[in-house]
């Protein structure tokens, strides 16, 4: 692989913001090449606008992300080093939590996506931007027809035809939360953390703990199962990608109980940045 040249200027540098429910997703791209990817909390405006005042990428993410990570398409660079940004890039943001895109106009040069600027069709109105853009970018990175199933806070299911038109989708809780709902809105069951149990718990069980993991884990696998057979009824070259960050708990299960769904799923956790990419190349 030939090494990738640091670019001696930033117009080909911009930053890509996921403003989830409960954490901020962040990307660096190197034109199309994604550079590094990491999470934060979500941040007051405070330091939104401390962002905002730094003169240089390298210093806001010194001084602010001290942490991010870079990814395995940065072969190439040798180190660990940036190359030296002489000014703050542009800020691509992808947002469902509407108090928090507003405050975010604090920060230079920043571009909101909306649903409208995708190039998918029969969406509806309420279609969450993040199901759209990881859609989109799942379709353009392996062909639709695409299924993307998000592990996430929720366990969503989103489809596009060849024609890159919404076949639509599903929405329930996730794993995490079917758990914590239990803990919290009953007297008796207890709150299962679900990083206690990696392997597959007994379907039938002979205490409280495995059998609110049985209960949850068995019907939700089936779910998935279920949802996936009926894709491939509809599509049977159709294309099916998982994210989020359930999914290794979710495909690991799967292997052990339905391998032959298993071997359907294509892991990407960055989907919803290869969307804003396809994005990005149109403005």
């Amino acid at each position: 692989m030939k090494p990738h040249k640091h670019p001696e200027h930033t117009e080909n540098v911009w930053l890509a913001l996921e403003i989830g429910n409960s954490r901020l997703h962040w990307a660096l791209f190197l034109g199309e090449t994604l550079y590094s990817v990491w999470d934060t909390d979500h941040l007051p405006e405070s330091v939104i606008q401390q962002l905002a005042e730094c003169q240089t990428l390298n210093d806001l993410l010194e001084k602010n992300f001290p942490s991010h990570q870079r990814t395995n398409e940065q072969e190439g660079y040798g180190d660990n080093s940036l190359p030296l940004f002489a000014s703050l890039p542009p800020l691509l943001v992808a947002s469902v939590v509407p108090s928090q895109t507003a405050i975010w106009q604090a920060y230079p040069n920043t571009h909101v996506i909306t649903l409208d600027q995708l190039p998918l069709t029969g969406v509806y109105p309420t279609l969450g931007i993040d199901r759209a853009l990881a859609l989109w970018g799942a379709g353009k990175t392996w062909g639709f027809p695409m299924l993307v199933i998000d592990a996430g806070t929720a366990l969503t299911f989103t489809a596009a035809d060849a024609n890159e038109c919404l076949v639509g989708g599903a929405i329930l809780p996730g794993l995490g939360l079917q758990f914590t709902t239990l803990g919290q809105k009953t007297g008796q069951l207890p709150l299962v953390e679900i990083q206690n149990f990696p392997s597959l718990p007994p379907r039938f069980a002979l205490n409280t703990t495995e059998a609110i993991q049985s209960g949850v884990i068995y019907t939700l696998l089936a779910g998935i199962k279920d949802f996936v057979e009926a894709w491939l009824q509809l599509f049977p070259n159709g294309k099916i990608v998982i994210k989020g960050g359930d999914r290794t708990f979710l495909l690991n299960y799967l292997q052990a109980l339905y391998p032959e769904i298993a071997e359907h799923l294509i892991v990407e956790p960055n989907l919803i940045f290869w969307g804003m990419r396809e994005i990005a190349k149109l403005l």
